[in-house]
């Protein structure tokens, strides 16, 4: 890292660690090390030494919408005031991503698509947000005490 440009080295760790978000690498740790990789896999030495180097966007399926593109079924207008509401809460970024844990996305997503009538609520979201396995988030939220206090949280935000 370049010690007279700290503001855009934290930037470009700031992207990278949105990008293992939005890939669902959402672990919490006290500590992680990055590791710079020449082409043809030869490992060359801890990035603290080495210059960061922009990373490409991940590949994204070419049916799925690019954050900020709503699919057609959370863009309705009801859908739109929805995302109002839980942008004002804190809940989603202005392209409609969350801002919240994986657990209460899923309880989010399920919120919504109840109140939008989307029956195939994981497809939509798990598109829309570049998540797998939001199924298994919903019902790990279900087992665990905070939850019930965001799912009343939920309720009295979308009414």
């Amino acid at each position: 890292m370049n010690p007279n440009n700290n503001e855009d080295d934290l930037e470009q760790v700031n992207r990278l660690l949105e990008r293992l978000h939005q890939a669902g690498y959402d672990h919490h740790c006290s500590q992680f090390t990055l590791v710079y990789v020449a082409s043809g896999a030869q490992h060359v030495d801890r990035i603290d030494t080495q210059n960061i180097k922009t990373l490409p966007d991940p590949p994204r399926k070419k049916e799925s919408p690019l954050a900020g593109e709503l699919p057609k079924e959370l863009h309705t207008d009801e859908a739109m005031a929805l995302w109002q509401k839980a942008q004002q809460a804190g809940y989603v970024d202005e392209h409609y991503q969350p801002k919240i844990s994986r657990t209460q996305a899923a309880l989010l997503a399920d919120a919504m698509a109840h109140r939008l009538g989307i029956k195939e609520k994981w497809k939509v979201f798990e598109e829309f947000w570049h998540r797998n396995y939001m199924r298994s988030d919903y019902n790990l939220a279900l087992s665990q005490q905070q939850s019930y206090d965001f799912q009343d949280e939920l309720k009295q935000l979308f009414g």
